[in-house]
């Protein structure tokens, strides 16, 4: 993508944020990860900072057995994370901020009082399918951590992680639908081919919602 693209994309999303949801496996920590360092802005993932939370102070570990936890601990342990001072002025992309439906309408607000207002949600499409071969792949890599993800060595717990997105989640995923806010990604490709996918649509999105 030409520098001109980019820079149009970044002075469009300001200290704005884009928040990312998909399948487990699908992606969303890579292509959040990546737009960030693209934008200069900065990476959170919920999950990341709910298993840290759970180690931290020893609590069940919901996250392993593939629940979300309840909204009331999203509330509390994540959201405070977008007002921290290191965060100010810079565009932040978000994983699955707000998977409940309901905790959508807790992460627009937190947005808008830490001046990262949601900009736009990117759904990276992917089959059941795809996801369970990405898992046994990962699975035999080990790639993931053996200490930092728990949750992905058990097929059972990754089929109650897709049931969790499927009934809790895809409703807040509606939701942004109907606000116009939605870009779906292509997640069946390469990395790098759904980066510069999600680049692309970001573009046409920003051109089609001047400042």
């Amino acid at each position: 993508m030409e520098n001109e693209q980019l820079n149009t994309i970044k002075t469009w999303l300001g200290s704005g944020s884009v928040n990312l949801f998909g399948l487990p496996f699908a992606g969303k920590d890579t292509v959040g990860i990546k737009l960030a360092e693209i934008f200069g802005g900065r990476f959170l993932s919920s999950g990341m900072i709910l298993r840290e939370h759970e180690r931290e102070n020893k609590e069940i570990r919901v996250l392993d057995k593939g629940f979300l936890v309840p909204s009331n601990d999203f509330r509390e342990i994540v959201l405070p994370y977008l007002a921290s001072q290191e965060l100010v002025g810079l565009p932040l992309f978000l994983s699955s901020f707000g998977r409940w439906d309901g905790e959508q309408f807790d992460v627009l607000a937190a947005l808008d009082d830490s001046q990262h207002v949601l900009k736009a949600v990117i759904l990276l499409n992917v089959s059941e399918n795809e996801i369970k071969n990405r898992w046994e792949t990962a699975k035999n890599l080990n790639d993931r951590g053996e200490e930092e993800r728990v949750d992905d060595r058990k097929l059972e717990v990754l089929e109650t992680r897709i049931s969790e997105f499927t009934k809790k989640t895809m409703p807040v995923v509606e939701f942004y639908k109907d606000q116009g806010v939605l870009i779906p990604v292509n997640a069946h490709q390469s990395r790098e081919a759904v980066v510069m996918e999600t680049l692309k649509k970001l573009y046409a999105f920003a051109m089609g919602h001047p400042l």
